[in-house]
């Protein structure tokens, strides 16, 4: 059985969950020439759950090419991948404050989906699964999406949100995974992890 993974993200929560579930991980993250960004470019008339899955198979990939070219020991990699779509219409992470309060405005009073897709690779061995919830957004008047985002929570977050942060108070209902919509699906997680060996 492997020992620890690595984990190719900068989500602190994706630790806390894997830790939540008994894995010891060690974080490989981006070097400073690696433009992590380019890799969530959505190309044109992508649905939803294929570009979260290629994000993901993509940032393993990377991540992969990290471990060899710094010529660390070997031992499973995991990355993952979230985004929010309402329709075909995918929201990634807001640039800025404007941008993240008109992603707000579009999702208030709407059920949009939220998908993550998780890649793990060990040696030649890659698995992957993909999680795909829904969540019922309340209407959202402009001075509460304003005081939101005023906070800063929203920058980083795909969809302009976090579930575990101030905007639970938005939410009217979740169906599917809760840690899915943190960004790391503890159920589908420890499913793959059993595939390489681990004990969950």
């Amino acid at each position: 059985m492997p020992e620890f993974i690595y984990l190719a993200s900068q989500s602190p929560r994706r630790g806390q969950l894997l830790a939540q579930i008994g894995i010891r991980h060690e974080l490989l993250l981006p070097d400073v020439h690696e433009d992590a960004e380019a890799l969530e470019a959505v190309e044109p008339g992508e649905a939803p759950a294929a570009y979260v899955k290629r994000v993901a198979a993509l940032k393993l990939d990377a991540a992969m090419a990290r471990l060899k070219r710094r010529g660390l020991p070997a031992a499973p990699v995991l990355c993952s991948d979230t985004t929010v779509a309402l329709g075909r219409t995918i929201y990634g992470k807001p640039a800025d404050a404007t941008e993240a309060r008109r992603m707000l405005a579009e999702l208030a009073g709407h059920t949009h989906r939220v998908l993550t897709a998780v890649a793990v690779q060990h040696g030649k061995k890659r698995v992957q699964a993909l999680s795909d919830s829904r969540v019922r957004f309340c209407d959202l008047t402009p001075a509460r999406i304003r005081a939101y985002v005023a906070s800063g929570e929203p920058l980083g977050k795909a969809g302009a949100y976090a579930v575990q942060g101030q905007a639970a108070t938005f939410i009217e209902r979740i169906a599917g995974s809760y840690s899915g919509i943190m960004g790391l699906p503890v159920f589908e997680t420890a499913m793959l992890l059993r595939q390489l060996g681990f004990k969950c």
